[in-house]
C-alpha cells in the first residue's frame, strides 16, 4: 500500500473473529451516515474484460486516464499492494425538496444541474466518512494497512460496490438497489483485512430499457454500454474542448451533467431522501436564470461554486456549457443581450459556443418570417 497514505500494519492476532468484525464495520459504517456497506474480494476479470473493450472501442473520449492506469484499475492489488479486501460504502444523496429534474427540463430558461452536484462535493464528504470508519477499525483490531478512494483513483467503484451485495450495475452503467434505486455516492476502503466477503447483487433491470430510450443523446449505443463521447455528463463536464455541434442542440439546458436516465428509472420509486446536510442544495443552484447564470464573472463563479463539485469545470467550461444552454432556449432580449455581452470574450472556446448560439437564435428568427 502507498506508504504515504496507509496505516502500516502489525499482523492481527490469530484468534481474531473476522466475521464479527466484518458485522462490526457494517454497524459503524451506518452510523458515521452511510446506508449500506459490504465486502468484497479483489477479483474483477470480467469486469476487466468488459473495461478493455469499452477502452478498445474508444468510448472514454478525452478521458485518458481511463486508459493510462492500464490494468491497476481492474486489479486493486496492483494499485494498493497488499489489498486483499475492499469494503464499499453507499451514502444516499437524492436531495427530496430539490425541484425535480423533469419540471426543469420543461423550463428552458432555467438551468439543470445534476442533483448530485446541488450540495457540498461528495469527495470530501464521504472521504471523511470513510477515514473515520478506517479510525474504529484501528480502535478494533490494531493497525492496518488501507487506502480511501472516493471517486479519485483508478478504481472500478461500481463492480466492486456490485460484488460487495450494494446493488447491481444497471443498463445505464449506474448502480443500483432494490430498496434504494440509484441516486447514491460510493466510496471504497482498500484493506489488507480477511475479513469475509459478502455475496454480490443480482441484476433486476430484467427487459426495461427506459433509461436507453430517454437519453438524449443516445450515449447507450447497448444495455450496459455508454458511450461517453454522446453523454451529456462527459460533455459538460469531462470534455475540455469545443461540445461537438450535432450534440449541442440535444444538451437543452443541462449545464452539468445529466440525470435523465436515473429520472426515468422505475427502481427510484424506491430512492430516500438524503439525511444528510452538506447534500442540501447550496448557492441557489436549484433552479437558477440561466441568464443570471452566464453573467457571472469568474470571482463570482469562484465565490459561488465554493465547497461544490461544479467547481472542478472552471469558469470557462461553465460559460461555454451556459452558452449552448442559451442557443437552446427560446429567443428573448435578455437572452440575446446575455450572448452578445460574452461575443469578445478572451476565450476562443467561449466566443465559439457565443456565435453559435446566436447563430441558432438568427435561424429560429429567419424560420419564423
Amino acid at each position: 500500500m502507498n506508504p504515504s497514505a496507509r496505516h502500516d500494519a502489525q499482523p492481527a492476532a490469530q484468534t481474531t473473529d473476522w466475521q464479527a468484525v466484518a458485522e462490526q464495520i457494517k454497524t459503524w459504517g451506518k452510523a458515521l451516515g452511510f446506508q449500506d456497506v459490504g465486502i468484497t474480494d479483489t477479483e474483477l476479470d470480467s469486469h476487466e474484460v468488459r473495461l478493455l473493450n469499452w477502452l478498445e472501442q474508444g468510448f472514454h473520449g478525452e478521458m485518458g486516464y481511463m486508459e493510462r492506469h492500464g490494468t491497476r484499475r481492474s486489479r486493486p492489488q496492483e494499485l494498493i499492494p497488499g489489498t486483499i479486501r475492499i469494503i464499499s460504502a453507499r451514502m444516499d444523496y437524492w436531495p427530496s425538496d430539490a425541484t425535480p429534474v423533469e419540471a426543469l427540463l420543461e423550463q428552458p430558461e432555467t438551468a439543470c444541474i445534476s442533483r448530485y452536484a446541488l450540495g457540498r462535493d461528495y469527495h470530501k464528504v464521504l472521504r471523511r466518512r470513510l477515514q473515520r470508519l478506517a479510525d474504529r477499525i484501528t480502535d478494533s483490531v490494531g493497525s492496518f494497512g488501507y487506502r480511501a478512494f472516493v471517486d479519485s483513483a483508478p478504481v472500478l467503484e461500481k463492480a466492486l460496490a456490485e460484488k460487495a451485495g450494494l446493488g447491481w450495475i444497471g443498463k445505464h452503467s449506474n448502480l443500483l438497489n432494490d430498496k434504494a434505486g440509484g441516486w447514491f455516492f460510493l466510496g471504497e476502503l482498500y484493506t489488507d483485512l480477511p475479513l469475509p466477503v459478502d455475496s454480490p447483487a443480482t441484476n433486476h433491470c430484467g427487459s426495461c430499457r427506459r433509461c436507453i430510450d430517454i437519453c438524449p443523446t443516445d450515449a447507450i449505443v447497448a444495455p450496459y454500454q455508454v458511450d461517453a463521447r454522446r453523454c451529456i455528463s462527459y460533455l459538460t463536464i469531462e470534455l475540455h474542448g469545443s461540445i461537438p455541434e450535432p450534440l449541442r442542440p440535444k444538451i437543452g439546458n443541462r449545464i452539468y451533467g445529466c440525470d435523465d436516465c436515473q429520472a426515468v428509472c422505475p427502481w427510484n420509486k424506491f430512492a430516500n431522501a438524503s439525511a444528510e446536510p452538506d447534500f442540501a442544495p447550496r448557492h441557489g443552484l436549484d433552479a437558477p436564470d440561466l441568464v443570471s447564470l452566464f453573467r457571472w464573472d469568474e470571482a463570482t463563479f469562484q465565490k459561488r461554486t465554493e465547497g461544490s463539485a461544479i467547481r472542478r469545470i472552471g469558469h470557462l467550461r461553465w460559460l461555454r456549457n451556459i452558452a449552448v444552454a442559451l442557443g437552446n432556449a427560446p429567443t428573448s432580449g435578455p437572452i440575446l443581450d446575455a450572448l452578445r455581452s460574452r461575443l469578445n470574450h478572451p476565450s476562443e472556446l467561449v466566443r465559439e459556443h457565443v456565435n453559435w448560439a446566436l447563430r441558432q437564435h438568427a435561424d429560429k428568427a429567419a424560420g419564423s418570417t
